[in-house]
């Protein structure tokens, strides 16, 4: 390959050109035009006309020798350094026609590959950190879960335990003397403190469902058979005999992998609220509703700075990670199709400062006496262990919506429980 010359001798060639023309065209013009004159005054008059063609004609051709030969070159080296410091990394100074201005765009050209290469081997290192960063902060996270709930399982125990026992003893106390009892007064006390005396079994009961739940056993099932199950099970027991019961099962529901048993409890937990929050109202309508949709992961935005290079992102030096909360985000499947059971009633709906609350122990609109506020955190727990989900929407005196959503298996129909 021909070496490019240096930009010395470009120059040096290009003055020299220039001083030839205009040298020559000053020879000519006075020897052809001298003889002619015949006084000293007109010659000079010629001479310094001719002086002053010359020089424009030098300025004129060295202008334009300069300006092929060095400027247009300087022009591209400069606009195309100026876009790789604007963020443009793929842009590439062109091989220029001198060997110093062709060493400057190869060294630019070299410096701004090693910066992409360095870029993106960044870029790498940092996604890198951000999955590890998830993962440790999914580890510790399952850890603070487990560990309150192995608390709240102590306690359970404790209260099974110390609670338990005595309890026990005085419910049969109470059967003893309601079986003794002559006056109708006493045996209304009797049945009233039973009754409370069950509430708190009751209690105990849910603390320990919340904090040990029987292990969840989940295969591929048919959502709309459970559905129908549960249904028929509450209105064969007259609880629809005041609600208007309204069902749109979509038909050819894919199956999704649950357990039968702890999604059917959910359910009767989510249909015995809802009917228990229309109580008194009229026109009661329960919607229950299941259906296929298709769902997009949600994508991370990232908290970034100004300062931060582009798509790099640093937020893993500074994120505040909430406190883990149960139901978690859904685990989209990789076909993307997930199941969903909704229950919606038109009750009174939930306060809005409640809202956020529902799913946590001990969280409850019912009236005292009514309800433990177990029922719903049992449920989300439920629904988590079967890499589900659970939502809910309310306004105010607009009813409430609680809806299930279960990922879908791909390319299994549900026709029949397995």
């Amino acid at each position: 390959m021909r070496a490019s010359p240096t930009l010395r001798q470009e120059l040096t060639a290009s003055l020299v050109v220039v001083f030839a023309g205009a040298f020559i065209v000053a020879a000519v013009g006075v020897l052809l035009l001298m003889p002619r004159f015949e006084t000293l005054a007109t010659a000079a008059l010629y001479l310094a006309i001719l002086l002053a063609a010359d020089i424009v004609v030098f300025a004129i051709f060295g202008r334009y020798l300069i300006q092929r030969r060095l400027l247009a070159a300087l022009d591209e080296l400069v606009e195309g350094v100026e876009a790789i410091a604007d963020g443009d990394y793929a842009r590439r100074l062109p091989r220029a026609e001198t060997a110093e201005i062709g060493r400057v765009a190869d060294a630019v050209n070299r410096m701004a590959e090693r910066l992409i290469a360095h870029r993106e081997q960044l870029a790498a290192n940092v996604r890198s950190l951000e999955e590890t960063n998830r993962l440790l902060t999914e580890a510790r996270d399952e850890l603070v879960r487990v560990e309150k709930i192995a608390s709240v399982g102590r306690l359970a125990a404790g209260i099974a335990h110390e609670v338990g026992n005595p309890l026990g003893a005085v419910m049969g106390y109470i059967g003893l003397l309601q079986r003794r009892a002559t006056e109708r007064e006493d045996r209304e006390l009797l049945a009233a403190a039973e009754q409370e005396a069950r509430r708190i079994d009751r209690i105990v009961r849910g603390l320990l469902d919340y904090a040990r739940p029987r292990e969840t056993r989940v295969h591929r099932i048919a959502v709309n058979e459970v559905v129908e199950r549960v249904l028929e099970l509450l209105e064969n027991q007259g609880r629809f005999k005041e609600v208007t019961l309204v069902k749109e099962l979509a038909p050819a529901l894919p199956a999704v992998s649950a357990d039968p048993y702890q999604l059917e409890q959910v359910l009767v937990n989510l249909v015995l609220n809802a009917m228990d929050a229309m109580e008194g109202t009229r026109a009661a309508q329960l919607v229950v509703t299941t259906r296929c949709i298709r769902v997009e992961p949600k994508r991370r935005q990232p908290t970034r700075r100004r300062d931060d290079p582009p798509d790099v992102d640093y937020s893993h030096r500074r994120r505040f990670h909430q406190t883990p909360r149960i139901p978690r985000e859904l685990r989209v499947p990789a076909s993307g199709e997930v199941v969903e059971i909704s229950v919606r009633d038109t009750g009174p709906g939930i306060p809005a400062e409640l809202v956020d609350q529902i799913f946590e122990p001990f969280v409850t609109t019912k009236e005292p006496g009514k309800g433990t506020g177990l029922g719903l955190a049992v449920a989300a727990r439920l629904i988590d262990a079967m890499e589900g989900t659970i939502r809910v929407e309310s306004r105010s005196g607009e009813g409430a919506t609680f809806t299930i959503v279960l990922p879908a298996v791909a390319g299994e129909t549900g026709d029949t429980d397995r």
